[in-house]
């Protein structure tokens, strides 16, 4: 989880809370390097929206999410790297890792296709760090732009 300057003093109950009603976007890769920068390499994947509240009780270390709609219909083609949750008035809350593997937020399908579902299967919160390496953040992906070195 990223937390924006704003919020990080709040406990992981008060960001649950600042959720209520609020919006979590998927996006494919180049996340910015911190959730107070917007997303401009990007374009939506999909959007649930949170109910009001946006959390039941967590089981097992994984968290209970509601969503007033899950499975959504994905609005474009990609993979999920990441995920950028705002309050109701959109207000930038945080980023979360998403996608396979060791991610905070888990899908039922890998990928995304216009139009199709996509279910959120598991949510939570992981304070630190990111599963990614620091040098893919803010990446630009096109033709001849070399990739990280090891």
């Amino acid at each position: 989880m990223n937390v924006t300057l704003d919020f990080t003093s709040c406990s992981v109950d008060e960001l649950k809370a600042l959720l209520d009603g609020g919006k979590l976007t998927i996006y494919s890769v180049a996340r910015p390097i911190t959730a107070d920068q917007p997303v401009d390499r990007s374009a939506p994947l999909a959007t649930f929206t949170f109910a009001s509240p946006a959390f039941g009780p967590a089981a097992d270390g994984v968290e209970n999410p509601i969503f007033t709609a899950n499975p959504v219909n994905a609005s474009s083609v990609g993979t999920p790297g990441f995920a950028r949750a705002q309050k109701m008035d959109g207000t930038v809350i945080a980023d979360f890792s998403a996608g396979p593997g060791n991610r905070e937020i888990k899908f039922s399908e890998v990928s995304f296709s216009q139009g199709a579902p996509v279910k959120i299967t598991a949510f939570r919160f992981m304070a630190d760090g990111w599963p990614e390496r620091p040098e893919y953040y803010d990446t630009r992906p096109r033709t001849g732009y070399p990739m990280p070195a090891t």
